[in-house]
């Protein structure tokens, strides 16, 4: 660690893993009342505790984009973070409004909710992942205004490299697509059409941004390659996920009431989609093969590696799989849906996070590299959260292609329940999954207090 400011990430770092803890137990609490409907009912619903779920997602990994912002752009910059009492004052804010809203979720009925946060003055709430109230998505803004103003004014004022520019445009972007949440109007069309600006855009888009910086970044630093050759992948990667990303926001239009222009348009772009992470697979293994220094945190250069082929499988593959408009007519919705979504979250924005905390954590702690036990209990959480990951999409994936022939597809539809009785198997199976996924996750948190042979060093 080179700059005394970096060492703000740690506390964004501290908060974003105790969130994803608690985002995986309501996942896992909803996995089980998937099979057994009224376990924990009526103290946390299905509604509420999906609710949770979802939530806990965005706000941990907006809290690990944060620390990697605070940890990557004084080094990049050349110079401390512009206002570090401003990166902690926000972080406190930003904490309690989220521990705040959660605990609104689980104690007070929605619509009560609503009311006591006056959210008839500005009508925000109940769509889907943008459930917060209004006063809270406020406090977003202002949390993320005040994110960008303090990277902004490190950047402009020290030196400019690709990697935090495209950071710091992925971050604007990151913003001012969160502003579409406040836009909710009455046609349901327009609402829908316009939600997919913060959903759609921010995953597919300006995310992307960032994931491609953070993981250069890392790359740079554990092989010693040229920033030359880490840069013009970085430009390539980029323009192909914006070309592909921005337009792609046409395959959530083809069923809500949208002209015809978007099946074609939609489908056209979204088939390119694959394409920026497929190249960047390519450009993380390439860059590897040709490193010039055996960086000593080889856990860090496995996540790396991880990023890549999982973000390729999940985002790219699962996304092509239903994305096209003949194929999505039947699988809409359906469990494909979520198999695509869980694989596609896992590796391209939880793992590029937990990458970044992997190689940042030792070194704010006065380390090169996590100890050797360390390390290894990090790579046994890293196999068993990737191969569990990897089993819930495929019995996900095996349900929704069974769902989508009994329900849609065949000469004589089955009632919704009646198919949900005959995919308890896949949904058993998918629970066992995700123990295994949250026992990783465990192992993962160990892995920082475990103690051992300290590392030999090498030199940057």
């Amino acid at each position: 660690m080179k700059y005394e400011s970096q060492g703000i990430a740690k506390m964004y770092f501290i908060a974003a893993i105790a969130l994803f803890v608690g985002q995986i137990l309501f996942g896992v609490t909803m996995g089980l009342q998937y099979v057994m409907g009224d376990f924990l009912f009526p103290e946390i619903p299905f509604n509420v505790a999906r609710m949770v779920h979802t939530n806990l997602l965005i706000v941990w990994l907006l809290f690990g984009f944060m620390g990697s912002a605070y940890f990557l752009v004084p080094e990049e910059a050349e110079r401390e973070l512009y206002a570090p009492w401003l990166a902690k004052l926000m972080f406190w804010i930003f904490l309690v409004a989220g521990a705040l809203t959660i605990l609104g979720y689980l104690l007070v009925p929605y619509a009560r909710l609503a009311e006591l946060t006056m959210n008839d003055l500005l009508p925000t709430m109940g769509r889907e992942f943008l459930e917060q109230p209004t006063i809270t998505k406020i406090g977003i803004v202002i949390v993320a205004l005040a994110f960008i103003y303090n990277i902004g004014m490190t950047v402009l004022t020290g030196r400019k490299t690709v990697i935090n520019v495209v950071l710091l445009t992925g971050l604007v972007g990151l913003a001012v697509f969160f502003l579409f949440s406040f836009y909710n109007p009455d046609n349901l069309v327009m609402d829908k059409y316009f939600w997919w600006f913060v959903v759609h855009l921010w995953v597919e888009g300006v995310w992307e941004l960032i994931m491609a910086s953070l993981l250069a970044y890392v790359l740079i630093k554990v092989t010693g390659v040229d920033r030359e050759v880490i840069e013009k992948w970085l430009y390539i990667i980029i323009a192909m996920a914006l070309i592909s990303g921005l337009v792609g926001t046409g395959h959530h239009f083809f069923w809500i009431g949208t002209p015809d222009y978007w099946q074609w348009l939609g489908s056209i772009f979204s088939a390119l989609e694959p394409i920026p992470f497929f190249m960047m697979t390519l450009f993380a293994f390439n860059v590897v093969n040709k490193r010039r220094r055996d960086h000593p945190n080889k856990a860090a250069v496995l996540w790396a590696l991880g990023t890549a082929v999982m973000a390729f499988l999940g985002a790219g593959v699962w996304g092509f799989l239903h994305t096209l408009a003949p194929i999505n007519f039947y699988t809409h919705g359906t469990q494909i849906t979520a198999a695509h979504g869980h694989m596609a979250f896992y590796g391209a924005y939880v793992m590029v996070v937990l990458t970044m905390i992997s190689y940042s954590m030792p070194l704010m702690r006065g380390q090169k590299a996590a100890n050797v036990t360390a390390q290894k209990i990090e790579i046994w959480s890293f196999w068993t959260m990737t191969l569990s990951m990897v089993a819930i999409t495929l019995f996900l994936t095996a349900a929704g292609v069974m769902q989508v022939y009994l329900q849609r597809y065949s000469a004589d539809p089955l009632p919704f329940m009646v198919v949900q009785d005959k995919l308890a198997v896949f949904y058993w199976l998918r629970e066992v999954a995700g123990l295994i996924f949250l026992s990783g996750l465990f192992l993962y948190l160990y892995s920082f207090f475990a103690k051992g042979e300290e590392v030999k060093l090498v030199e940057e």
